[in-house]
C-alpha cells in the first residue's frame, strides 16, 4: 500500500526531522499571498501533475465564489500578491475579472500559465490582456528540448510553447519590461538541479536555439501527489522517492517555505496552507482556524497559526527546496 502523505506518522515523521534539527512546529507569519486554484481544467494532461488537471475535469470556481474571493482580497490589507492558478487558470470564465479585480485593489497579480493555453481557440486574447494588466507571468516548460517536453506534456507542446513565448517576447515580457518566469521540474523520481546552473543552461539554450528570452528559471520538484504519485506507484519506485526527500532534508530550506507567509484557496472557497495540501484536501492545522473563505474577514488572522504538515513537504525540504517561487536557497 503507498504510503499517505496525510498520516498521522507522516505528520510525525516529518515534525520528528524538525524536531531533530531544533525547528519548532511551523507556524504562519502575516499572509503576503493570496494564492488562488481555479479549478482542475486545463488544456494539457502532464505525468507530473500534481493537481491531475485535464480537458476533463469539471470542478471550476463559480462567479459567486469569485466574488467572495475579492471581496476577502479587499478587506486583507496584508496580501500584496495574488497568485491565480490551476490547471489552466485561463480557462475559467472568472478568470479576467480576478485579474482586473486584483488589479483594482493596487495587487500584484501573478498567473501561472502553461504558455500552450494561450493558442487555444477563443483564446487568443491572453497576451495582450497579460500585457495590458502588467502580470507577472510563471510559465512551465520543463526542458530546453522538444523531446523531454513533448514526453512529459504530450506531442506538440514544445513547438506549441515556443511560439507562444515569442508572442509574449515580442509584447515586452522577458525583456525587462514586464515579468516573464520560466518552471523547470524533474522528468521523474529526482531532484532538479542547482537553480542558476540550470538557469544559465536554459538561457544560452533557448537563446541561441530560438531566441528566446525569459527573467528566472524557477527549479520545482516533483509532489508525490495525485498523478505522480500513481506513476511512482506503478512504477514500483515510490519508496525510492520518499527515501530520496527524506534523506535530502534541508533545515535551512524550512525559513523560506511558502506556506509561512501564501494563503491557498480553493476552487470551491476552501482555506488550505499551500497548494500541495489542498490537493491532498489537508485543511488548516489549527482547531480555531476558518474553514472556508465565508468564515473569514481579514487572512491576516491567520498570523501565528500552526501549519498542517505531512510526508509531501520533504518535497519542499529537499536539497534547495522548492516552493511555487522555485529553488528556496
Amino acid at each position: 500500500m503507498p504510503f499517505s502523505p496525510t498520516s498521522a506518522d507522516s505528520r510525525e515523521n516529518f515534525d520528528a526531522t524538525l524536531a531533530l534539527h531544533g525547528i519548532e512546529t511551523l507556524r504562519r507569519r502575516m499572509p503576503r499571498t493570496m494564492q488562488i486554484n481555479v479549478g482542475k481544467l486545463c488544456n494539457q494532461a502532464c505525468h507530473h501533475c500534481h493537481v491531475d488537471a485535464g480537458p476533463k475535469r469539471v470542478e471550476r470556481m463559480t462567479r459567486a465564489t469569485a466574488e467572495r474571493v475579492l471581496e476577502l482580497l479587499a478587506n486583507s490589507a496584508s496580501i500584496a500578491t495574488v497568485d491565480i492558478t490551476g490547471g489552466a487558470p485561463e480557462l475559467n470564465e472568472n478568470f479576467a475579472m480576478l485579474v482586473k479585480g486584483a488589479r483594482t485593489r493596487s495587487r500584484d497579480v501573478i498567473v501561472r500559465c502553461n504558455l500552450t493555453v494561450t493558442l487555444e481557440t477563443g483564446m487568443e486574447w491572453l497576451p495582450e490582456f497579460y500585457q495590458e494588466h502588467r502580470v507577472a507571468l510563471i510559465c512551465s516548460l520543463p526542458c530546453y528540448t522538444a523531446g523531454n517536453v513533448d514526453k512529459q506534456r504530450g506531442k506538440g507542446v514544445f513547438e506549441r510553447s515556443i511560439a507562444a513565448l515569442r508572442r509574449l517576447n515580442s509584447l515586452g515580457y522577458g525583456t525587462g519590461e514586464l515579468q516573464l518566469d520560466l518552471v523547470y521540474n524533474p522528468l521523474g523520481p529526482s531532484l532538479p538541479p542547482t537553480q542558476p546552473e540550470l538557469e544559465a543552461t536554459y538561457r544560452e539554450e533557448l537563446g541561441r536555439n530560438f531566441d528566446i528570452r525569459f527573467d528566472r528559471l524557477l527549479t520545482i520538484a516533483n509532489m508525490p501527489i495525485e498523478r505522480f504519485a500513481d506513476q511512482l506507484d506503478r512504477e514500483g519506485r515510490a519508496a525510492e522517492y520518499a527515501s530520496l526527500l527524506v534523506n535530502h532534508f534541508n533545515p535551512a530550506t524550512v525559513d523560506g517555505l511558502m506556506c509561512r507567509d501564501l494563503v491557498s484557496i480553493g476552487w470551491d472557497g476552501r482555506l488550505y496552507d499551500c497548494d500541495f495540501n489542498q490537493m491532498l484536501t489537508m485543511p488548516l492545522a489549527d482547531e480555531r482556524a476558518p474553514r472556508t473563505i465565508w468564515d473569514i474577514d481579514d487572512l491576516s488572522t491567520l498570523g501565528g497559526m500552526a501549519i498542517a504538515t505531512g510526508s509531501h513537504c520533504f518535497g519542499c525540504t529537499a536539497g534547495g527546496g522548492s516552493s511555487c517561487g522555485g529553488a528556496l536557497l
